[in-house]
């Protein structure tokens, strides 16, 4: 039988291939920065988890406000290709850096373009999507996006052997990816037109909260506090190195969880449309508890990458799915609008856990950031529990 993915739209395959060069590009960048702040600029754990905490956070406001932008055009593309050529332009700012602050500063621009085209980028998947294949779809381009994020630390340790540990350097060549990535959207991306939103000039304007049904607010909810338990990565390379792992070998981290989020994220987009979304996601939240509990009481790099490759199994199962229960519980004319909503509550969460992950390592080490991460997780999953159990009633 054919595969239901051949059948998917070419923006579909488009967007991912997007998504695949850029996270290569990004990934290369990632797996090596949180050493790079600490052990060569001299940072501590809470410095990195601001930055990325901060990163995170401006991403998701800049994605309310592109989503919204989208709808009032009934355009997704230009905003799409905006972001990405935003986030071209800073790679070269992380090999320039000589303190933390040009660090920020370059996480903050990579972030905005990230902002600009996440959720403009989410409901073109939607909108050129058939609605009983969003979870294929979602799925697909969530996979290309995990294979680059695969492929950008594997190649960064191949670089990092090649030219004895120079991360400058790695940072330069990880700026290509990020090109390819730019014409990629150039030649390869279709839009869709839309219906232009009349909601008022204003985002988040009552008027348009009040078209958002309460099944939307209900995923909002648990969206936050499953964020809430998913801190930066950068605490799982920092986790690696303490328990042995060598600097060559620190993109490694990322390779392997992202090997697991890449093979699963489209199993889990087709389990995603035929099972209840409850199921699927208390699933992922098992992974993240057992991801948690294994990264803290790790002694070896073993141990550690045995709770890296249940992260990553836990990002496959609950990322697409989130995505495609925002998608499913929004009006088309302000699809753009309820995934910045979406992303802007879940970024604000994303700050907070790893701002607080980064003081608890500081402050009691990395057994106390990890087991508050499996608290936050049992949490969300008993609040999924009850939504699905009172929307039987």
């Amino acid at each position: 039988m054919r595969d239901p993915a051949a059948r998917l739209p070419r923006t579909v395959w488009a967007l991912g291939l997007v998504s695949l060069f850029m996270d290569a590009s990004s990934e290369s960048i990632h797996a090596l920065l949180p050493l790079f702040l600490t052990v060569s600029l001299g940072a501590t754990a809470a410095t990195v988890g601001l930055i990325d905490g901060v990163a995170e956070a401006v991403a998701s406001v800049t994605k309310m406000f592109s989503g919204y932008i989208s709808d009032r055009l009934g355009r997704r593309k230009p905003l799409v290709l905006l972001g990405y050529g935003l986030a071209a332009l800073s790679k070269p700012l992380f090999p320039l850096a000589t303190s933390a602050t040009t660090v920020f500063a370059a996480r903050f621009a990579d972030r905005i373009g990230k902002g600009l085209r996440g959720a403009p980028r989410d409901a073109l998947v939607a909108d050129v999507t058939p609605p009983e294949m969003r979870g294929r779809a979602f799925g697909l381009r969530q996979a290309l996006d995990t294979a680059g994020a695969f492929f950008g630390p594997l190649a960064a340790i191949g670089l990092m052997a090649a030219f004895a540990d120079n991360m400058r350097l790695v940072f330069w060549i990880a700026s290509v990816p990020a090109l390819l990535a730019v014409v990629c959207v150039l030649v390869g991306v279709e839009d869709r037109a839309t219906p232009p939103s009349k909601a008022p000039q204003v985002p988040l304007h009552l008027s348009e909260l009040k078209r958002l049904p309460g099944d939307f607010w209900q995923v909002i909810g648990l969206a936050v506090v499953f964020m809430l338990a998913r801190f930066s990565e950068a605490f799982l390379i920092l986790k690696a190195s303490a328990v042995g792992l060598p600097l060559m070998w620190a993109p490694l981290v990322l390779v392997v969880m992202n090997a697991v989020y890449a093979l699963g994220s489209y199993p889990a987009g087709v389990w995603a449309d035929r099972s209840p979304p409850r199921r699927l996601l208390l699933v992922g939240l098992t992974c993240l508890i057992a991801a948690d509990l294994a990264l803290a009481s790790a002694a070896t790099a073993v141990g550690a990458f045995v709770g890296i490759a249940l992260w990553g199994a836990h990002m496959a199962l609950s990322q697409g799915l989130l995505a495609k229960l925002v998608a499913e519980h929004a009006p088309a004319e302000l699809r753009g609008s309820a995934f910045g909503i979406f992303n802007l509550a879940t970024g604000v969460a994303a700050l907070v856990a790893s701002v607080l992950a980064g003081v608890l390592w500081d402050w009691q080490g990395a057994g106390a950031t990890f087991l508050t991460g499996a608290g936050f997780a049992a949490l969300a999953g008993l609040l999924a529990w009850r939504i699905a159990a009172a929307n039987r009633n």
